[in-house]
This record gives C-alpha cells, structure tokens and sequence, in this order.
C-alpha cells in the first residue's frame, strides 16, 4: 500500500466546511487503499490573528512566548481535522509536535527540524489509526516550543514523508503547478511533472505554490511531491507531480515564468574596489537578516572604486538603508523603488548561450528596459519597472512556447 503524507494549508482548513471537504478528500484517498497521514496548517488568518495579540503586549516573531501562541493554531486545526475524519467513519487521532516528537534547533519563529521520531505514528498507522499531525512546530532538545517559520508546514509535512518513506502531496488552492500565474496569463498551463530542481528556482522566484525549504528537503531525501487542489472534488485535481530530473523523459527548455512585485534596488557608489568592502556590507545585511538577490559589480570612473548594486524586497529597503549607512562609511548610497522582478526557469536552459540574447531581445519588443540581470544554471532573471511585469510575463510566456505545453 502506497504511503502519502496529505498537508492542507490555511486556506483548505480555513472553515469547518472546508475541514469537512478536505476531510472527505483524506477518506476518499484511504478508501483507495493509501496509507494516509495528515499535517495541517492554522486555519486562515488565525497566525496573523495570534501575531495581532501578542503584538498587543509588545511580543513578536522571535519571541519564546509568541511561539508558543502560534503554536495553538495549528493545535486547533489538528483536532478539528481529526475530528472531521471520525465524522466521516475513520479512525483519526491528532499528534502535536512535542508528542513525536519533532526536535528542533534555531531561534524561535524560525527554527530547523534537526530530527524527528515517528515511532508513535508507526503505531497509529499500524492500528489503522490516521494520524494528524500539526505543522510548523517542534520542541528543542530541553523541550521548548519553536515554530518553523515560513513554508514552516510544508516542511513539516516534506519531513514527515521521508521518515516515513512516503509521498508528499501538498493540498493548496490551485490544481498543480502552472507555467505562469493563470490571473496574469490565461493561456497558462498546468505541468503534469516538474522537477525538483526548477520548482525551487520557480519558488525563489516568486511563485507562490510551494515553498522553497520543503523543496529542498524533498530534493535532498528523494521524496515525491504532487501538487494538489483541495478546492475539487475528490478524484477531480490532476496536480502535478514534483520529482528528479532523471525521472523526467522528455526536457523542456523552459518549465515557467515567474515574477516578485515589490522590489527595490541598492546602489554603492565610489566604494573601493577591495573584495573586503564588499564582504563588509553582505555581512551587515545578513546580521539584519536582509535577503539580498541580484547583484552586479561594475568598475567606477574613478581609479580604485566600483559601483555594487542590488535588489532587495522594498520592505526592507528602510532597515537595509540604516545598516548600510552605519557600515559603509564614505560611500554614496542611492535606492530606486517601483521594481519588480521577472524570472524564465527550465531545465534545458542549461548550457544554452542565447537565452539572455532572447530574453533581451523579447523585452526589447515590448520597450521594456532591463535594470538588473542575473543567471543561475537553469534561470535567468531580469529587474524591470513594476507597471510592466504583466506585459513581461505574457511575452515572455508566448515567446518560449508555454502555451502550448
């Protein structure tokens, strides 16, 4: 019998009728002779809710006691689920983090999984028991509550699957994972399969199906992925299956377009040309946990200097500004906001010399002028202005042939 890890996000759970339908989905499934243990997401809205009243005392993300009320989201959500199961005339039983238990390691509001023990599920399982587990919270090794940050319950579900040697099927809003986001490009596709790899470049990127850390736990123990909607009825989602490259028979140049609004650009201006200048910043940016994405390094007029330029997320535009200004004395800092980021994945891209000569040339038709570039081996990404990410997406859609996936 086929094992399957079943996770439902906050949009699945957000109701008792959605718990109810997600529910009929888990039974439907196990009907079919799987295997079937569920994790589940907080309801929707309810961690944002909780974040809200912990704010009210001063708390947030990163504190003991707001993990440990973000905690009873997904607490909530379990019983229900395992509640709904027992309506629908299967055995179910709801498995908190601790009760594993998950042990984790890191700061609160964004710990790691450093192990797990399933020996109790083992157990449900072979009592005939459907085990519920809620996501996105461990214990630490002296048995303090954490959460796992974002993507955190779909990486407790990626987990779950590889010890115990199952299939990971995440439950979302949409039927699959699609070339490009439907609401932008009607013309979009759903891919039947994709592989790790390009998932987690489209992830990076902006599209918002999957998370990238689950992808990369689901890469690096070989566990099977499909992508499913919880919003059909059971039976009716085709999904897509998220596997390795080596399980794909036929490569295509391009999988999906991708994009991120919101997105900002640094500019360092007459900062010396030593590579410890740039190590200085990186480094200040990382301490105030600003992500940073593109960069390009170019020489300035004057001898001995560089112009570095970056993007970064506009939200932390303000706290990378202030850093900057503390660590990088002496240099001309400038920002330019209103961007956005626009990315072609696929795995045949390897190797290929014109990609950036095509993409250049398709936004050039569109007299869309490119800011920033950066590749990687199976993507390229370009900075553009926000207002025209749309018209990007559906060019660049067309040009690469996704339409007619």
């Amino acid at each position: 019998m086929t094992r399957v890890v079943a996770k439902f996000g906050g949009t699945s759970v957000g109701t008792i009728e959605r718990i109810r339908h997600a529910a009929g989905l888990v039974a439907d499934a196990a009907r079919r002779g799987e295997t079937m243990t569920v994790v589940v997401s907080a309801m929707a809205g309810e961690t944002d809710r909780i974040l809200g009243l912990a704010g009210a005392f001063g708390s947030g993300l990163g504190d003991r006691e707001t993990d440990v009320a973000l905690a009873a989201g997904e607490q909530v959500s379990s019983a229900l689920m395992a509640l709904a199961l027992r309506e629908a005339g299967l055995e179910a039983q709801s498995f908190l983090g601790w009760q594993l238990p998950v042990i984790t390691d890191g700061p609160p509001g964004a710990s790691r999984i450093a192990g797990m023990d399933v020996a109790v599920l083992e157990a449900a399982i072979d009592a005939g028991i459907i085990p519920v587990v809620a996501g996105f919270q461990g214990i630490t090794e002296t048995g303090e509550v954490r959460t796992l940050g974002r993507g955190g319950t779909d990486l407790s579900a990626a987990a779950l699957a590889a010890a115990l040697q199952a299939r990971c099927d995440i439950y979302t809003d949409v039927d699959g994972v699609y070339t490009t986001d439907p609401r932008v490009e009607p013309d979009a596709r759903r891919l039947d399969t994709i592989s790790h790899d390009e998932m987690l470049e489209l992830a990076a990127q902006g599209a918002k199906v999957l998370q990238t850390r689950s992808v990369e736990f689901a890469k690096a123990r070989g566990v099977p992925m499909r992508v499913l909607s919880s919003f059909l009825e059971a039976g009716a989602s085709r999904g897509t299956d998220v596997v390795s490259e080596q399980a794909i028979a036929e490569r295509r140049l391009v999988s999906g377009v991708a994009y991120a609004r919101d997105q900002a650009r640094i500019a360092l201006h007459g900062a010396s040309n030593r590579s410890d200048m740039a190590a200085r910043c990186f480094a200040s940016l990382a301490e105030a946990e600003v992500g940073v994405d593109m960069i390009v390094q170019a020489h300035a007029r004057q001898p001995g200097t560089v112009t570095l330029e970056f993007s970064i997320a506009h939200r932390d535009l303000d706290r990378a500004q202030a850093v900057l200004e503390d660590a990088m004395t002496g240099v001309r800092i400038s920002a330019e906001t209103g961007l956005a980021k626009v990315s072609v994945v696929g795995a045949g891209l390897r190797q290929r010399a014109d990609v950036a000569r095509s993409l250049f040339a398709v936004l050039g038709d569109q007299d869309i002028a490119v800011k920033v570039l950066a590749t990687s081996e199976i993507k390229i990404s370009a900075l553009i202005e926000n207002d025209a990410v749309e018209r990007a997406v559906r060019a660049l859609h067309a040009a690469y042939g996704l339409d007619q996936v």
